[in-house]
């Protein structure tokens, strides 16, 4: 009978050491997102205390020099941008993962693959600049409108989501056992009829999760968005009108910003916190649901 083979005491301390390691980068990311969420309450929650939180959600004109600070423009100009990012991004990205997981060739997914992965790589002030340079100008020959606009930060905004929903998209579909696909051919389905009948269905929780990661990125965008917006804190009327979303607002204005305009702004991020806690807990009801 051969003996039981004794772990050593050094590989025992590596192992604990290891432990310790994992739970403190663990608690600092905790830490760092109690403090950041504690930080902004205690600048923000005074101003919105004053205002009033009617006031300043429902508002609908932001003039610091005149003590005013309504941010219901801008709340609506984030929506209508988030909703628009997800109308152009949301098909292109869900069937080039569709491409790359099931329809491209090897060779071509694998060309396909690294060049999505540097899209998600590239600056946002890069994705302003070519929104600067090549966006506006085409919607200002079409609109005569200068080019700053809602429509600029949708498809701006749209492109910048695709490398989310494209990964997470393309890796869900691949997860999908191989029995599901290989039964739904053996039955006669054809190769399309699978792939949207079986597939998607089945890998349908990752990819609402990539969806909403990428309105969570779409949300929380301030360079490129300011860049192509036209940053005027007025109620977006068409996609052509000139907005300013609530990131930009505080990247505009934080700089010269002294007392109760400067709590407004960081009562803005309490509001934009706030929404991105709801993105959070959509995220994980959806695909509870989902799976």
């Amino acid at each position: 009978m051969k003996p039981r083979k004794t772990i050593r005491p050094n590989r025992l301390i590596v192992e604990k050491v290891v432990r310790t390691i994992f739970m403190l980068a663990a608690i600092t990311s905790v830490v760092s997102m109690v403090l950041i969420a504690g930080f902004t309450l205690a600048k923000g929650l005074p101003a919105i205390k004053e205002i009033g939180l009617i006031d300043f959600v429902f508002g609908m004109k932001w003039k610091p020099g005149a003590k005013i600070f309504g941010i219901f423009p801008m709340i609506v100009a984030s929506i209508y941008a988030t909703f628009g990012a997800i109308v152009v991004g949301v098909p292109i990205g869900l069937l080039t993962a569709i491409f790359i997981a099931e329809v491209a060739p090897k060779w071509l997914a694998g060309i396909l693959t690294p060049m999505v992965d540097l899209l998600a790589a590239i600056p946002s002030v890069v994705y302003g600049f070519f929104g600067l340079i090549v966006i506006l100008p085409m919607i200002d020959d079409v609109f005569r409108n200068g080019g700053n606009s809602l429509l600029a930060v949708i498809i701006i905004l749209g492109i910048m989501i695709l490398p989310t929903i494209i990964n997470i998209s393309s890796y869900a579909i691949k997860t999908v056992p191989k029995e599901y696909k290989e039964g739904s051919l053996a039955l006669g389905a054809t190769k399309m009829q699978t792939i949207f009948k079986v597939l998607l269905p089945a890998a349908r929780s990752g990819i609402l999760a990539g969806v909403i990661l990428g309105v969570g990125r779409a949300v929380g965008e301030t360079m490129a968005v300011l860049l192509v917006a036209g940053n005027a804190a007025i109620m977006p009327e068409s996609l052509l009108s000139r907005v300013r979303t609530l990131t930009g607002n505080i990247a505009v204005e934080m700089s010269y910003a002294t007392g109760l305009h400067q709590e407004a702004l960081f009562a803005t991020g309490v509001v934009l916190f706030a929404f991105i806690i709801l993105l959070n807990i959509s995220l994980r009801f959806i695909t509870k649901e989902a799976s």
